[in-house]
């Protein structure tokens, strides 16, 4: 080798290496982490993108004092919703969601919801099996009239609609 000195690493030139290398290393792990917990929260992708169509309320008969609302709900961005309340000048008085529950009897209830969710990229349709808008009617209600209701979300804000009332099918 003609007596030329390799460059060989010292203890010394790893040691600064090393310490050179820790700070993008340790910025690159924060980052790291920070992301995975975004998108673990599911903050990641597109936010909600909620459309609300097919509104409908049932036309109340013989002696009801209450009756029901649907909506299909459409979601096609890339993070849930939940619809958290429903409000509407066009009713009768209070307006709560609601799901339809049996019995081990076969008997049928209504039970209160807090919220329901509408997930990413998925839709959510309201029915009298399922989840529904209990509400009081308004008088005068008559079949093809139009109700208007907001829909409240989580994430998505409110949302304006209108529902046309129909003869319950049975």
């Amino acid at each position: 080798m003609n007596g030329q000195n390799l460059w060989r690493p010292t203890r010394r030139r790893l040691i600064d290496s090393l310490r050179a290398a820790i700070a993008p290393i340790a910025a690159f792990s924060l980052a790291l982490g920070g992301l995975t917990t975004w998108a673990t929260a599911g903050k990641a992708g597109s936010p909600a993108r909620i459309a609300v169509t097919s509104g409908r309320v049932f036309l109340p008969y013989g002696d009801s004092t209450q009756t029901a609302a649907f909506f299909d709900i459409t979601n096609t961005g890339g993070a849930d919703d939940r619809l958290v309340g429903v409000t509407s000048s066009g009713t009768g008085g209070e307006i709560e969601l609601s799901r339809h529950r049996m019995t081990g009897s076969g008997a049928a209830y209504r039970e209160s919801m807090a919220s329901a969710t509408v997930r990413a990229g998925s839709e959510l349709s309201m029915s009298p099996q399922g989840p529904a808008v209990t509400l009081r009617p308004k008088e005068g209600w008559r079949a093809g009239s139009l109700v208007s209701f907001t829909l409240h979300f989580e994430r998505s804000g409110a949302i304006k609609t209108l529902a046309v009332v129909v003869r319950p099918s049975g």
